[in-house]
C-alpha cells in the first residue's frame, strides 16, 4: 500500500526537464514498479506480450476458466501460497491428462494459466484462466489437430479437477501445511475436516470453456486483457474521498448490467488487499510444450509439424520506454507539450522524500 501510495510522486523521486526552445518545465516522478499497483503494468505487459508473440502456433485457442468454490476463501486468505499452488498443479495436471488421453488428443498439450483472485465487485473469486493450444504434439512428432470447436468436455473435466484439489489439499493438511486459526479455526478437528472436504465434494465445481480464439492477433488481444490486471484499475473509480470509494462493476447475474458499488473506504480497502499475492509467487505459468525446460526444443518440433517457419529473434536488449510509447500510443515523449517544436531535457534530478520512520524510543525503566 504504502508502494502504490507513493508512486509517480515526489515521495520516489523523479527528474526535471525543460523544453531547449521555449522553456517550459515539466516534473516527472518514479513508478513504484509493484506489481500490484494500477499503473505500472503497461510497460511490463507489452514486454510480456513481445516475448509471447513468438511462441504462438498457427492454430485456434481455447480459453477454458476453472473456479475454485468460495467454501475455500478463508482458508485461502490465510493460506494464499498452498491454496493458490494447489489450484495451479490440480489444473495444470487435468489438462496434461486430457491432453495425454488419445481419446481426446493423445500428445503433449500447450498451456498458459492465469490466476486471477477477484470478481468485479473485488469480492473474492479465485479462478484460473487458461489458454490451450487447439491441438497436441505427439511423441513422434506430429501434430494432432484438435476437432473443430471442440477441445475437451467440461462435464468430464470438472470431476477430475475436483479429485486432484482435494486429494492434494488432504495431503497438505495430513503433513501440516494449512495453518487453521480464526474462522477457520473449526478444521483442526478431524471430524469437522472430514465434513468440510465431504461438502466441497458433494457440489460440482465450475469449469467453463468459451469458444476458441480465431487466429494468434486474437489470442495477443486476450493476453493483453488478462495478463497483468491487477483487482480494479482507475478508470473504474467513480468517486473517492476519506470515508467511501465508488467504483463500476459489471452485474453477471443481471445480463452484464453496468452499476456502481460504494464502499466504506476501510472496506475497500479490505477488499483490495485480499488480492496480493505472497511474495516471489507468480501468477502466470507456461505448461507443456510451454513449460520452461523443453520449451525451444518441443516448439520447434511442434512449427516443424505445423510448417510453421522460427519466429524472428526478438530484440535484445527491451524496448525501451521511449520506443514503446511511440508504437504504443504515437506519442514522441521527449516533444515539449507546450509549443510541440522544442525538445525536452533532462535539468536536474530530483532525490526521493520518503519519509524515514522515527528511532524506536527506548523502553521505560
Amino acid at each position: 500500500m504504502r508502494a502504490i501510495a507513493a508512486c509517480r510522486t515526489e515521495a520516489l523521486g523523479g527528474h526535471m526537464y525543460a523544453c531547449d526552445a521555449c522553456g517550459a518545465q515539466r516534473y516527472t516522478y518514479h513508478s513504484c514498479r509493484n506489481r500490484h499497483c494500477p499503473k505500472c503494468q503497461t510497460l511490463a505487459k507489452e514486454r510480456w506480450l513481445a516475448a509471447r508473440r513468438a511462441e504462438l502456433l498457427p492454430v485456434p485457442y481455447f480459453h477454458l476458466v476453472f473456479t475454485l468454490p468460495h467454501g475455500l476463501n478463508a482458508l485461502a486468505q490465510g493460506n494464499p501460497e498452498v491454496i493458490y499452488g494447489l489450484l495451479f498443479g490440480s489444473v495444470s495436471a487435468t489438462l496434461i491428462e486430457f491432453g495425454a488421453n488419445p481419446r481426446w488428443l493423445g500428445g503433449q498439450i500447450a498451456a498458459t494459466l492465469i490466476l486471477h483472485t477477484w470478481g468485479q465487485t473485488l469480492a473474492q473469486h479465485l479462478h484460473l484462466h487458461c489458454l490451450v493450444a487447439a491441438g497436441a504434439l505427439h511423441a513422434d512428432g506430429h501434430w494432432i489437430p484438435a476437432r473443430r470447436g471442440f477441445l475437451f468436455p467440461v462435464q468430464a473435466l470438472s470431476p477430475v479437477f475436483r479429485g486432484k484439489f482435494l486429494a492434494g489439499f488432504a495431503r497438505a493438511f495430513a503433513a501440516g501445511c494449512i495453518k487453521v486459526e480464526g474462522s477457520t479455526g473449526a478444521l483442526a478437528d478431524a471430524a469437522t475436516r472430514r465434513r468440510f472436504l465431504d461438502s466441497l465434494r458433494d457440489h460440482a465445481w465450475v469449469v467453463y470453456a468459451k469458444q476458441p480464439f480465431g487466429g494468434p492477433q486474437q489470442v495477443l488481444d486476450y493476453l493483453g486483457r488478462y495478463t497483468h490486471r491487477v483487482a480494479i484499475s482507475n478508470n473504474r473509480l467513480t468517486s473517492v474521498d476519506f470515508d467511501k470509494v465508488g467504483f463500476r462493476y459489471k452485474d453477471y447475474a443481471h445480463g452484464n448490467r453496468r452499476k456502481v458499488l460504494t464502499l466504506e473506504a476501510g472496506e475497500f480497502i479490505r477488499r483490495f488487499l485480499l488480492h496480493v499475492l505472497p511474495r516471489g509467487f507468480m501468477r502466470i505459468r507456461h505448461y507443456g510444450l510451454l513449460a520452461n525446460r523443453a520449451k525451444r526444443a518441443k516448439l520447434a518440433q511442434a512449427r516443424s509439424a505445423l510448417d510453421q517457419a522460427p519466429p524472428a529473434p526478438h530484440p535484445s536488449p527491451p524496448e525501451s520506454v521511449e520506443a514503446f510509447w511511440l508504437r504504443v500510443a504515437h506519442r514522441d515523449i521527449h516533444r515539449c507539450p507546450h509549443c510541440h517544436a522544442g525538445r525536452m531535457v533532462l535539468v536536474a534530478s530530483l532525490h526521493s522524500h520518503r519519509a524515514r520512520a522515527p528511532p524506536p524510543k527506548p523502553p521505560h525503566a
